[in-house]
């Protein structure tokens, strides 16, 4: 049984995405408006050859033939234009991100294996290298009020966990800081947004995992990875769970822009929700008995396995009624993704690793031999 605290204090919310947009034609303008509570309007001319009854209408500003400036809210990107279309894209434009879901969770998994392998290989040198550190420390003078030495005292105080996301925390602030940039902002939209009617399609799959423009979403999303970093990595070990975490960026992604197809309604998306929660249904799946709190009201406790039925439900629902303040379908593929592979995802792929590190144990062994044999 991997060791875990009483009880987490998890913020129990989904996250808000920046999902589909509804179309609205107006008498002569098309509106469209994102999300309910942080949307953005835009209006671009409309497109069509129907003759209309002139009727009185209020002088159209200058800035609307090319589009108008879009509103700004804290929750959601500047988008400075909308494309419309008069028929859905085809599901043609879900072959490129199918091979790239496929291609990236495989070259995720086989990389984490091959740095388990060298994470081991390389264990017994460190630990020599570890204790003759400590019998320096010991030999050298000790500084009072060292900040360096208060940093490592600090880091080693952390689980394996904590230090495992602190990376992929470190990366996420680093994205919301560029986000800040005025400059930055076609970038970031065109390759830091997931949107299958987007003409880049591929990288954001993945960018877009790391990708928060509002600090309340940002902060809601580390906190509830940072709470459940040390179960998930005790459960996994350091290496599996960034495989899972970054497959489960994408595959969310790719579920995500399936359900805006099929259903035609469009829009950028950004977040680790889906990530995230590929990770909470994990630990829920492995530890449904666990006590879980929301951190605004930790009087009131739950079970893991009732907190991932209930969270599963209101994604569903969401998915199903057309909700548009979050992205269910990311939501609804991370967490099903995370229930499959502990149950079985992890024994077809982990455990079948072997074959893959017997062939890069043996051409490391080739390489050193070669090396080996030049020096002589």
């Amino acid at each position: 049984m991997w060791p875990i605290s009483s009880t987490w204090r998890l913020l129990l919310t989904g996250v808000p995405e920046i999902s589909s947009s509804t179309w609205c034609l107006g008498s002569d303008r098309a509106v469209c408006t994102g999300p309910a509570a942080a949307g953005f309007t835009l209006y671009t001319q409309q497109r069509n050859g129907f003759k209309r009854v002139p009727q009185k209408t209020e002088p159209r500003k200058p800035d609307q033939e090319t589009g108008s400036k879009p509103y700004k809210s804290s929750l959601s990107p500047p988008i400075q234009e909308t494309v419309f279309y008069t028929s859905s894209p085809s599901l043609k434009r879900l072959v490129k991100p199918f091979f790239f879901t496929i291609g990236f969770t495989g070259c995720a998994f086989g990389s984490a294996a091959i740095w388990q392998y060298e994470y081991l290989k390389s264990r017994v040198q460190s630990y020599f290298d570890e204790a003759r550190a400590d019998w320096m420390d010991k030999l050298r003078p000790q500084k009072n009020g060292d900040f360096r030495k208060q940093v490592n005292k600090w880091w080693n105080s952390l689980s394996e966990g904590q230090r495992t996301v602190t990376g992929i925390i470190a990366a996420n602030v680093f994205v919301f800081c560029l986000w800040r940039i005025p400059s930055m902002q076609r970038t970031m939209i065109t390759y830091f947004t997931s949107n299958p009617a987007s003409r880049v399609l591929c990288s954001p799959m993945l960018l877009s995992t790391f990708s928060h423009f509002s600090l309340f979403h940002m902060a809601a999303n580390m906190y509830v990875l940072w709470s459940f970093s040390s179960s998930i990595v005790s459960l996994l070990g350091r290496e599996q769970f960034m495989a899972v975490y970054l497959s489960a960026g994408v595959i969310s992604t790719f579920v995500s822009y399936v359900s805006k197809v099929t259903t035609g309604r469009f829009g950028p998306s950004l977040g680790a929700s889906g990530a995230i929660m590929t990770i909470l249904a994990a630990v829920c799946t492995k530890m449904p008995e666990a006590k879980l709190a929301i951190i605004l009201l930790p009087m009131f406790t739950f079970t893991a396995g009732n907190a991932l039925k209930a969270i599963i439900a209101m994604d569903t629902a969401g998915l199903v009624l057309g909700w548009k303040f979050f992205d269910h379908a990311a939501h609804l593929g991370g967490a099903l993704f995370g229930i499959w592979y502990v149950t079985y995802g992890h024994e077809l792929i982990w455990k079948n690793r072997e074959p893959l590190v017997k062939a890069w144990h043996e051409m490391r062994s080739k390489s050193r031999g070669k090396g080996g044999g030049g020096s002589h």
